[in-house]
C-alpha cells in the first residue's frame, strides 16, 4: 500500500541551544497543527507546506517560547534556523524573514541546493546555475568557469566551508577541464555575491561564491548514473551523533560532447574526483572539520579531420583540416584542510584552519594540421554541394608542447566573530605560501606551399633570390621558459556590522577593511613586494512601508595581487614587477517582495559601476588566459541587473534574469576598446513545471542568450586591429524526470519502493534547437592577400542524455 503527498514542501532545520550554548532535547516545535521535537543533540528537521505563510513556535519547559512568525518558503527550499532559548524574555532581532526565506542585506544571492542538483546542463551543478544569473556569463557550456560583470574567471573567489579552493592552471580548452571543485551532491547552502562584497572575503576583483557542505543527520547512500558518467554519495553519522562524514565520488567521460563537435577525433577524456567532509563534535565548545579532495583528469586526443563552413551567403568559405599526431594531457590535484571551531562563550566564536593544495599538470602535444582554405560550392543542384571548389590557401601547422607545472600552496588562517545585541565584530588573519615550479616549452610552426612562415618582427634579413637565405627554421610563435617562483602573502581583515532601527525603519550597515603584504621571490630575478589596503562598506535600509522593499548600497576598494599565471607573460617569462590590479565598486540595488496570484515573488535589481586601473591585459583562447604581465591599462565596467524570482507555477520556483554590461579598456593611453568579456546583453531563464494530473512528472528548462563577445586576436597582433565579435550565444537545455520516491511520497513496508528515500529517472536534451555557438576563432592566413580569416570554433550540437538517481 502506498500513500502520496502531492503538496510541495520546504524544510526548516537546525539546532536548538540554551544560553550556555548547550543542545536542548525534547523541544516542542509546532506549526499548523503538526510538528516535531529535537533529539538529544538539539537537532530538528521540520517539513512545511511551501508557498504558504506559516508561524513556527519553539517551546520547552522553563524557557521562553521562540516564535518564527509569517515565514513563507519556496518549494524545496532548506532554511536553517538555530534559536537560542532563554530563561527570560528574548528578542530575535537578527532574523529577518521574507516571502522567500532569509533576507539578504549584504547583496548575496542564495540558491536552493535542490535547484543546483536538478537543473539540466552539460556541467550540471552550481556554476551551471550561476550562468543563469544576471551579470554572470561565459559562452562555453563545456566549462565550469564564469565571468562576472566584465571580469575574467581568474577574478572570482570560491570558498567551501570558509576554505578557499583553486582551479587547474594549465588547462587551455574546456573539453580538458573536467569537474568543478564543488560537488553539488554535498552542498547544503549556496551564496553568491557579484560585487560589493564584504571585507571578510579575499582579494579578488569580481565575485565570491560561498559554499557550505551539509552535515548529515542520518545514514544514506545516493547513486547517480547517466551516459556521461556516474557518481555516488555516502552520508554517515555515529551512534552518539558527534561524528559525521559525507563523501562523494564522481566519474565522467566527455567523449559524447567532444564527438558532437566538428572535429572528428579519437578522444578519451576521463575525469575522476573523490571528496569528503568530516566533522567531529569533541565537546559542546570544540568542533573539528576536515575537507579532502583528490582529482585526476586524463585527456588523450587524436584528432583526425575537420571541416568548418563560415563566411556569408555572398562569400561562403570553408576550412578543411586533416590531422596527424596526438595530445596527452594530465591534471592531478590533491587538497586537504583541517578546521577547528571553538565556542569561547555564547558571544565569541573562533576558528583555526590549515590547508594544503598540490597540483601536478602536464601537457604533451605533437599535432600536425594540414589545412585548405577555400571557396565552397553553393549550387543546390551540384553533386559537389558544400565541397571546396577553389583554394585560397594551402598550408600546414605543427603544434608542439612539453609543459609541466608543479604547484604547492599552503594556508594558515584564523578567524573570529563577536556577536552581541544585533552587533557583530569579525576579524581574520591569514598566511599563504605559494611555490610554483614551471617548465614551459611550446611552439607553433606554419608552413605554406613548402615555405615556413617566420614570426613578425624577427629582425632577420632576407635578400632572396639575390642571396641564399641560410637562417635556421624558427617557430612562428613560441614560449620557452623555466620558472621557480615563491610568493608569501600576509593578509588580514576587520569588519563591524550592526542591525538597528532608524525611526520606524530597519537599517543594517557593515564597515570593514582588508590589508595584505605580498612578497615574490625566485630564481633569475630580484624579489619584489607590495602593501595593499582596501576599505569596504555596505548599507541596507528596509523602510516601514506597506510594501516589502529593501534598498542596498555598497562601495569598496578591491585589489587583486597577481597569482602565478598573472606574473607570466605571453612568452612564459615571469615579470616580478607586476603589481596588484585595482578596482573601486559602486553598487546600488533593491529587493521588492510581493504576492502575485497568491504566490510569493521577488524582484531584485542592481546598478553598478567599476573603475579599474593598473590593469593587467590579456587574451583568451577558449578557457586559457594569457596575460601580458604589465600594468599599463585602465578600464571601466558598468551595467544593470534584474531578476524576477518566484513561483510562476504553483509549488515550483523559477526566475527570469536580464542584464546589460559594457566594459572597455585603455591600453597605454591609445583609447578605449572593448575588453574580451564585453558581453553587453544577457537573458537567462530558469523554469520548473510539472503535470497537474501527474505531479511527479517534472520539467526543468534553462535558457541563455548572450550577445557576442569580442573574438580576440592572434597572439602577435594588435588588439586594436581586431575588434570583431563572435556570434550571439543561444542555448536551451531541457530535462524531464519522473519521481518515483522522495520525501513527499510515503510507501509502506512490502512495497518495492519502500527501501528508497529518493528515486527518479529521466532524460535531458542539451541544445534543443541545435544552435551553432562558437567560443573562439582559429586564425587562418590567405597566402595571396596575407589577410587573416577568423574561422569560428563551434561548440556542442544537440545531444540526448539519460539519467537515473536513487538514494537509500
Amino acid at each position: 500500500m502506498v500513500s502520496f503527498s502531492f503538496g510541495q514542501t520546504a524544510v526548516v532545520s537546525g539546532h536548538v541551544l540554551n544560553e550556555q550554548q548547550e543542545p536542548l532535547a525534547n523541544v516542542n516545535i509546532s506549526v499548523s497543527g503538526t510538528g516535531t521535537t529535537t533529539n538529544v543533540n538539539g537537532f530538528y528537521l521540520l517539513e512545511l507546506v511551501a508557498d504558504r505563510k506559516m508561524t513556527i513556535v519553539f517551546s520547552h519547559l522553563g524557557h521562553e517560547d521562540v516564535v518564527l512568525k509569517d515565514i513563507i518558503l519556496t518549494t524545496n527550499e532548506i532554511f536553517e534556523f538555530n534559536p537560542v532559548m532563554a530563561l527570560k524574555t528574548i528578542q530575535i532581532a537578527e532574523v529577518k524573514v521574507t516571502p522567500t526565506g532569509q533576507r539578504s542585506v549584504t547583496g548575496a544571492t542564495t540558491i536552493t541546493p535542490e535547484i543546483v542538483r536538478k537543473i539540466p546542463g552539460v556541467n550540471a551543478g552550481v556554476e551551471n546555475i550561476l550562468k543563469l544569473l544576471p551579470g554572470v556569463s561565459f559562452n562555453n557550456e563545456l566549462s565550469t568557469q564564469y565571468n562576472v560583470r566584465g571580469g575574467n574567471f581568474d577574478e572570482n573567489l570560491v570558498y567551501v566551508n570558509g576554505i578557499e579552493v583553486y582551479r587547474p592552471f594549465l588547462i587551455r580548452s574546456a573539453q580538458q577541464e573536467g569537474f568543478s571543485f564543488v560537488n553539488s551532491s554535498l552542498v547544503e547552502n549556496v551564496s553568491f555575491a557579484a560585487g560589493g562584497f564584504q571585507a571578510k572575503y579575499g582579494d579578488k576583483l569580481s565575485s565570491v561564491l560561498d559554499i557550505t557542505y551539509k552535515i548529515p543527520s542520518s545514514f544514506s547512500i545516493a547513486v547517480e548514473g547517466s551516459l556521461l558518467g556516474a557518481s555516488s554519495t555516502l552520508e554517515t553519522v555515529s551512534k552518539k551523533k558527534n561524528f559525521t562524514t559525507i563523501t562523494g565520488v564522481r566519474y565522467r567521460n566527455n567523449a559524447l560532447f567532444v564527438n558532437s563537435q566538428q572535429t572528428l577525433t579519437n578522444v578519451v577524456p576521463i575525469f575522476f574526483d573523490a571528496q569528503t567532509y568530516m566533522t567531529h563534535q569533541i565537546s559542546d565548545r570544540l568542533k573539528l572539520g576536515f575537507l579532502g579532495n583528490i582529482s585526476i583528469n586524463n585527456y588523450k586526443n587524436e584528432p583526425i579531420s575537420r571541416q568548418t563552413n563560415f563566411g556569408s551567403l555572398l562569400e561562403p568559405r570553408a576550412l578543411v583540416v586533416f590531422y596527424e599526431g596526438k595530445e596527452q594531457n594530465s591534471y592531478e590535484t590533491q587538497f586537504g584542510a583541517l578546521k577547528a571551531d571553538f565556542l569561547m562563550n555564547e558571544d565569541v566564536k573562533l576558528s583555526f584552519t590549515s590547508s594544503i593544495y598540490h597540483a601536478l599538470e602536464e601537457e604533451f602535444t605533437d599535432v600536425i594540421a594540414n589545412y585548405e582554405l577555400g571557396e565552397i560550392d553553393t549550387n543546390l543542384g551540384s553533386e559537389n554541394l558544400g565541397e571546396v571548389t577553389q583554394s585560397r590557401g594551402i598550408g600546414s601547422q605543427f603544434n608542439r608542447a612539453r609543459n609541466q607545472l608543479d604547484a604547492l600552496i599552503v594556508n594558515l588562517t584564523h578567524r573570529g566573530i563577536l556577536k552581541k545585541n544585533g552587533k557583530s565584530l569579525e576579524w581574520g588573519l591569514r598566511y599563504s605560501h605559494e611555490d610554483f615550479r614551471d617548465r614551459l616549452n611550446e611552439a607553433e610552426f606554419l608552413d605554406s606551399a613548402g615555405f615556413f612562415i617566420r614570426p613578425p618582427n624577427a629582425g632577420l634579413v632576407n635578400n632572396e633570390p639575390e642571396e641564399p637565405f641560410e637562417g635556421a627554421i624558427v617557430p612562428f610563435e613560441s614560449a620557452r621558459a623555466t620558472n621557480f617562483v615563491q610568493t608569501d602573502r600576509f593578509s588580514g581583515f576587520l569588519q563591524f556590522g550592526n542591525q538597528t532601527r532608524w525611526g520606524e525603519n530597519a537599517i543594517y550597515y557593515n564597515l570593514g577593511i582588508r590589508a595584505q603584504q605580498w612578497i615574490i621571490s625566485g630564481e633569475g630575478f630580484e624579489s619584489n613586494h607590495q602593501f595593499l589596503l582596501s576599505p569596504r562598506a555596505q548599507f541596507a535600509i528596509k523602510p516601514n512601508w506597506e510594501n516589502d522593499v529593501l534598498f542596498r548600497l555598497a562601495i569598496g576598494s578591491y585589489q587583486q595581487p597577481p597569482f602565478y599565471r598573472e606574473l607570466r607573460d605571453i612568452n612564459g617569462l615571469v615579470n616580478p614587477e607586476v603589481e596588484a590590479q585595482r578596482s573601486i565598486h559602486f553598487v546600488a540595488g533593491n529587493e521588492y517582495s510581493f504576492s502575485l496570484f497568491d504566490r510569493p515573488f521577488t524582484l531584485i535589481s542592481e546598478a553598478y559601476y567599476k573603475k579599474l586601473d593598473n590593469v593587467n591585459t590579456y587574451t583568451v583562447e577558449d578557457v586559457r588566459i594569457r596575460y601580458r604581465a604589465d600594468n599599463i591599462a585602465k578600464a571601466f565596467a558598468y551595467g544593470f541587473d534584474f531578476r524576477l524570482n518566484g513561483a510562476f507555477i504553483p509549488g515550483a520556483e523559477s526566475w527570469i534574469s536580464l542584464g546589460y554590461l559594457q566594459t572597455k579598456e585603455n591600453i597605454g593611453d591609445r583609447g578605449y576598446i572593448s575588453r574580451p568579456t564585453d558581453q553587453r546583453l544577457k537573458l537567462g531563464v530558469l523554469f520548473q513545471d510539472y503535470m497537474p494530473t501527474i505531479p511527479n512528472m517534472k520539467l526543468y528548462v534553462n535558457l541563455v542568450y548572450n550577445t557576442g563577445v569580442p573574438g580576440g586576436s592572434p597572439n602577435n597582433a594588435d588588439p586594436y586591429d581586431f575588434q570583431n565579435r563572435l556570434r550571439d550565444y543561444r542555448r536551451a537545455d531541457l530535462g524531464i524526470s519522473y519521481i518515483f520516491a522522495d520525501r513527499n511520497s510515503r510507501y509502506q513496508k512490502g512495497h518495492w519502493l519502500y527501501g528508497f528515500k529518493e528515486l527518479d529517472m529521466g532524460f535531458e536534451i542539451f541544445n534543443i534547437f541545435n544552435n551553432q555557438n562558437s567560443i573562439t576563432n582559429t586564425w587562418v592566413r590567405d597566402v595571396d592577400t596575407q589577410q587573416q580569416f577568423a574561422v569560428p570554433n563551434f561548440l556542442t550540437s544537440r545531444l540526448l542524455n539519460v539519467k537515473l538517481r536513487m538514494k537509500f
